[in-house]
């Protein structure tokens, strides 16, 4: 499938290329490794993501040529699906992005409902950035320092700074490759993890104070209301690892249920909330979230619902007479 997907590519005239909305390192850096390496082939690209680029990773090179506005459909003769289980991940557009000719589906996690005409799909990868490494080394496109800190960045944040069990041999090796090529990781990680904004400090303490334990002491779990990301002023990145909080000694299950800001208020106050779970090693998380309609990675995944807070925290809860 690789051969018939760089075929496809080197055939291709303006490609279209995206990943979920919300991105995270992985997703960015993907996105512009993908990026830059087409403009090598000299191929007509449009970065996309529907959300705003988290400020912790505007530092990386050609980030501000991802948009949130498209040309008309038409003009796209292909489109590169990045670090997505499902086409909708990548919000509004997924309707409209099937009207594409060929969609590519580029990603690593194991619950990826093989959407799209083309797959490159590994869930032993320890990041899409992998996945899009390899597609770079197989197209033979030289690899500059751009390419390279956009691939480092992605690594490094996918695999928790290399503490997460999606860590795998070829992490380092890439990474090392990267470094050699010119990235500064000093650089790179006082960029994503150096500072800490008031808004995050304040959101953290908040968050602490909303843990709960389940009798069993299997499941840990944190509430983020919408009420409390307005009062501490917080932005998108501030929220991003916080559910490690919950990550607590003999915790199989840790979960971050976060109020969605777009949350439509229906019938009986029932909201739009994403869970994000995280778990020990020995529960398959992505299974969990499969059954709510969302998926991801063994030890880390997510979905969205709609439910009351009451509801959803008590279907959580429950879950740890299972573990």
């Amino acid at each position: 499938m690789t051969d018939q997907i760089i075929c496809h590519l080197k055939n291709s005239d303006h490609i279209l290329i995206t990943t979920h909305t919300n991105p995270d390192g992985d997703a960015i850096g993907s996105l512009i490794a993908m990026g830059l390496s087409l403009d090598k082939l000299n191929k007509k690209t449009t970065l996309y993501n529907e959300s705003s680029i988290p400020a912790v990773y505007r530092f990386l090179p050609s980030v501000d040529r991802i948009v949130k506005n498209i040309n008309p459909i038409n003009t796209y003769d292909t489109a590169i699906i990045l670090d997505c289980g499902d086409l909708q991940r990548i919000g509004t557009l997924s309707s409209i992005v099937q009207q594409i000719p060929v969609i590519i589906n580029i990603d690593h996690h194991i619950t990826n409902t093989r959407f799209g005409d083309l797959h490159l799909i590994d869930t032993s990868s320890c990041a899409a950035t992998e996945i899009v490494y390899r597609l770079i080394k197989k197209m033979a496109i030289p690899i500059n320092k751009a390419i390279a800190t956009s691939i480092y960045t992605g690594i490094l944040t996918d695999t928790g700074s290399f503490r997460f069990s999606n860590t795998n041999k070829a992490a380092f090796k890439i990474c090392d490759e990267m470094v050699a090529i010119g990235v500064d990781p000093y650089k790179v990680a006082q960029h994503v993890y150096g500072t800490y904004s008031l808004s995050r400090i304040k959101l953290l303490n908040l968050a602490l104070d909303s843990l709960e334990i389940s009798y069993n002491g299997k499941l840990s779990m944190m509430t983020l209301t919408q009420k409390m990301l307005d009062e501490t002023g917080t932005h998108p990145e501030d929220i991003d690892g916080l559910i490690n909080y919950a990550r607590i000694e003999d915790v199989k299950v840790a979960v971050l249920i976060q109020e969605n800001s777009n949350g439509k208020v229906a019938p009986e106050d029932r909201k739009l909330f994403h869970v994000s779970l995280r778990s020990d090693g020995t529960v398959d998380v992505a299974a969990i979230a499969y059954f709510f309609g969302g998926g991801g990675h063994f030890s880390a995944a997510g979905f969205s619902i709609e439910s009351t807070l009451s509801d959803l925290k008590h279907r959580i809860i429950q879950l740890s007479e299972i573990l």
